[in-house]
């Protein structure tokens, strides 16, 4: 199957699985997470700060801080124990699809109190791998094109996923929940570094084989997907955004240059199945040479006279990312309808859209929001907003109309899993993106990037609305056609990525405990 017939087929209306009959062997599942052994590693503080504002942070950040900055970003946080369905699990403060978590994270880190060089960051211990020591500012920076000064930078974080710890349930369904998840995952991060005064850009480019042999990786079983250089520099003068000159190195001239390592680590799964189509679109979306990077430029799209509510101006949502982080939760039967006002709907989209805007290589230097992703929503018994479905204009702050009533009926048949009472949702958001998955202007890289911005906004929505005493839960069991076609989405090129119901919830009984002190 070809790279563009896969990815039509991941987004086709029921689509589960890539091989029917397929078994999920829960006596064989991986971990979710990756255990190296026999490394130097390195204890991480355990004296977890429970509230997390944004603060000033000192000229050399400390490892004592970039630990804590690592447990919020994707550290392991809870234990879980539902009397609904007798399951323990161990969760993260991001979503992920199945709670099966298949990303890993690795910092090149250049500060005090450790030595430079590359670690794995150890979630189940909470603590730092030792993968290789010394100093790799030139390798990584022309890994990552020259777009970076990392003698600026005190760290860089780079996100993998590995393929089998979310396939061996979802099968080729995985590929786009890795993008989601990676996603989820770089918006927490971000929210994390502004709380502590870190300033941050986000690499999707970049150069796949030379940054996976520099942390000793097997292609086949994990990539890199997203590269977060990190400086205690105010500002963006340490980042590149302007005309890149061009960087006259392949992946194999950088991967010539450091030994192989062959690290050991343990994943727990005695059987792990080979999923071609999955190692094909990483490597069909690989990049050996970055001679042709340029500023990404949005296709225009033609507006039509569609009927605006103008919302009240807002002020940004203050809120403490370690509350929120800990109380943000996925309802599914627990909805239960309540009013919602104008100043609340107008308050979670604006901090959702606002809060998006980020430093990547895409854009240029300039922190704004990317327009690859756009918001839409179902709005019911909202105080000031009649019924209907909108797209949110964040612009101008007002929402267009594509259609107008209660469409809470035709969602609910649209749902492939039942799982949620959508006639007790007062807000159901759909995230969309272009139709083609930027296909045609990034290669089938494109269709990740668009993957992991929608979990970008994702993640923020999800705050917001905790920030507001609400809960949203991500969902991709809906049918996409159905609602591209409610919100007029052709005029713009755009398909339904994730949906995303947001309201009020009584939880069911459950017990939980806090992994930290």
């Amino acid at each position: 199957m070809s790279p563009e017939a896969f990815i039509r087929q991941l987004h086709a209306d029921g689509y589960q699985n890539g091989q029917p009959g397929w078994e999920v062997d829960w006596d064989d599942a991986p971990l979710p997470y990756k255990l190296y052994r026999g490394l130097p590693a390195f204890s991480l503080s355990s004296d977890i700060p429970l509230t997390l504002e944004a603060r000033e942070t000192p000229a050399e950040p400390n490892l004592k801080d970039i630990g804590h900055f690592l447990w919020y970003a994707y550290g392991l946080t809870q234990v879980s124990h539902s009397f609904a369905v007798p399951v323990e699990k161990c969760r993260r403060f991001v979503p992920s699809g199945g709670g099966l978590y298949p990303n890993e994270l690795y910092i090149y880190l250049r500060t005090a109190g450790i030595a430079p060089g590359v670690y794995h960051y150890d979630a189940a211990h909470h603590r730092l791998v030792l993968l290789r020591e010394g100093d790799y500012d030139s390798y990584l920076a022309r890994a990552l094109g020259n777009r970076c000064d990392m003698s600026s930078c005190f760290g860089v974080v780079l996100v993998s996923t590995m393929v089998w710890k979310n396939a061996f349930k979802y099968n080729t369904f995985a590929y786009r929940l890795q993008g989601l998840d990676s996603g989820v995952l770089l918006g927490q991060m971000l929210e994390a570094a502004k709380r502590f005064g870190y300033t941050s850009s986000v690499h999707f480019r970049f150069l796949d084989r030379a940054v996976g042999h520099m942390l000793g990786l097997s292609p086949r079983e994990e990539s890199v997907y997203a590269v977060v250089p990190l400086s205690a520099r105010r500002g963006n003068a340490w980042i590149d955004g302007g005309s890149i000159a061009p960087v006259h190195v392949t992946a194999d001239e950088l991967c010539r240059e450091l030994p192989v390592v062959r690290l050991d680590y343990h994943l727990r799964s005695r059987t792990v199945k080979e999923l071609p189509q999955l190692t094909g679109m990483n490597e069909a979306s690989s990049l050996d040479t970055l001679l042709s990077i340029r500023r990404f430029e949005p296709a225009g799209r033609a507006e039509s006279g569609l009927q605006s509510v103008f919302l009240p101006l807002v002020k940004r949502l203050t809120y403490d990312l370690a509350a929120a982080s800990r109380a943000r939760y996925s309802p599914e039967s627990e909805f239960v309808l309540h009013r919602v006002t104008e100043q609340q709907l107008a308050a979670l989209l604006h901090e959702a859209t606002a809060s998006f805007a980020y430093r990547n290589d895409l854009d240029g230097a300039g922190e704004m929001p990317p327009t690859r992703v756009a918001l839409y929503g179902c709005f019911h018994n909202i105080e000031g907003v009649p019924d209907g479905a909108y797209r949110y204009d964040a612009s101008s702050h007002a929402l267009r109309r594509a259609l107008a009533g209660d469409h809470r009926l035709r969602l609910q048949q649209g749902m492939t899993l039942h799982n949620v009472n959508l006639f007790q949702v007062p807000i159901c958001l759909h995230i969309a993106g272009e139709a083609d998955h930027l296909i045609s202007q990034l290669g089938f890289r494109g269709y990740r990037i668009q993957q992991m911005e929608a979990g970008m906004l994702l993640q923020r929505l999800l705050l917001a609305s905790v920030a507001l005493g609400m809960g949203g839960r991500p969902l991709l069991g809906f049918h996409a056609g159905s609602c591209d076609e409610l919100y007029r989405m052709s005029v713009h090129g755009r398909t339904s990525l994730v949906q995303i119901p947001i309201g009020y919830y009584r939880p069911h009984p459950r017990v939980e405990m806090g992994l930290h002190d």
